[in-house]
């Protein structure tokens, strides 16, 4: 992405799209009493109350009555349906993680079968958007927790720290390309959760070779422990590498939320937060998912930036658009085109 002169100035900033994460799906219902929602109900009305504080995009996971995660899709076609009547005109984004089921003491980080993860893609109703992984990768969310972070919940557990701390998220090529066919087929766009550059460059090359030919919502997420850690510098060289024609939304893990969302906010890039990412405001303080929309609207109107409602949000998200072949799809996110044979360089599109 490029920066000039005035890229600061929020009036020639996009609207903020703020990405609620409301769900906690790591966390147990006593992890963050009154935040963490468990029956149907808690869950719908959960995602009310996060759109009416600012939010246009919710990532979605799903309970069952016991407080565990829902691997059931019949669980998840259920809140999806209720969302729609609720909140119709917010994006509906679907967790692609929710295959990871820790379940019972000390039990290890268990996937679902790649065919069964491909069944997000039959979601009905559909959501508009499915996270998606790009290559295997490690995902230790315990890395960067600190022991005020843990003190209170379930992560004291030795067992259940240790499952988490192993665990890694299975993206294959041959897996990935499925993925995003299937996610086509049926009109839902994927949105690419990102570890790091070389992840980055692998969507590239996704483009480049015709695998997908959409719109690019990235989220940069900066959780260490196999992802990028929440350095400046990390965040910048990432910034840089993104195409102007992508929406970047910034992501990050316990105290470091704020932080990062704050420095989103500043350059015109998008945030995310809720309890899935960090159940603190300052030190020893606790902050619900609403609280920290609240905060992020806040500080956006201190720096004058809009934000987004929901119509704004899907006109930057480019919700079921489609690019017609290679060409066109890098001109319109504003990579440079393949290289032609005797080509030495690069033109630039009208």
């Amino acid at each position: 992405m490029h920066f000039i002169d005035d890229s600061l100035f929020p009036e020639l900033q996009d609207d903020l799209v703020i990405t609620a994460a409301p769900y906690g799906p790591e966390w147990e219902p006593g992890d963050a009493p009154g935040d963490i929602a468990v029956t149907m109900d808690e869950q719908v009305q959960k995602a009310v109350d996060c759109f009416n504080a600012g939010a246009t995009v919710l990532h979605i996971h799903v309970r069952e009555l016991d407080g565990k995660g829902s691997k059931r899709l019949s669980m998840f076609n259920e809140l999806l349906g209720r969302l729609r009547e609720a909140v119709p005109e917010m994006i509906l984004q679907v967790g692609g993680s929710i295959s990871f089921a820790p379940e019972g003491e000390g039990a290890e980080a268990k996937w679902l079968s790649d065919d069964t993860r491909h069944m997000l893609a039959e979601l009905d109703p559909k959501p508009d958007q499915v996270t998606i992984a790009i290559n295997t990768n490690q995902m230790n969310i315990m890395e960067l927790m600190t022991a005020d972070d843990i003190r209170g919940t379930s992560f004291e557990r030795p067992e259940l720290a240790h499952t988490y701390r192993e665990m890694t998220v299975p993206a294959g090529p041959e897996w990935v390309a499925e993925h995003l066919k299937r996610l086509r087929a049926n009109d839902i766009q994927p949105h690419f959760q990102l570890a790091n550059i070389a992840q980055l460059e692998t969507v590239e090359r996704l483009v480049r070779r015709g695998v997908y030919l959409g719109p690019l919502n990235l989220t940069w997420v900066a959780i260490g422990g196999g992802f990028d850690g929440p350095s400046p510098y990390n965040m910048m060289e990432f910034i840089r590498r993104v195409p102007d024609g992508a929406n970047l939304t910034l992501e990050s893990i316990q105290r470091n939320v704020l932080p990062v969302n704050a420095m989103a906010i500043a350059m015109g890039l998008h945030t995310r937060c809720g309890n899935e990412d960090t159940l603190w405001g300052r030190l020893g303080e606790r902050a619900t998912s609403v609280q920290q929309i609240e905060q992020l609207v806040r500080i956006a109107t201190e720096l004058g930036r809009d934000i987004a409602d929901a119509k704004s949000a899907r006109d930057q998200y480019k919700l079921k658009t489609w690019y017609d072949d290679v060409d066109d799809a890098l001109a319109r996110l504003g990579f440079p085109p393949n290289r032609k044979p005797g080509q030495l360089g690069f033109l630039m599109h009208a």
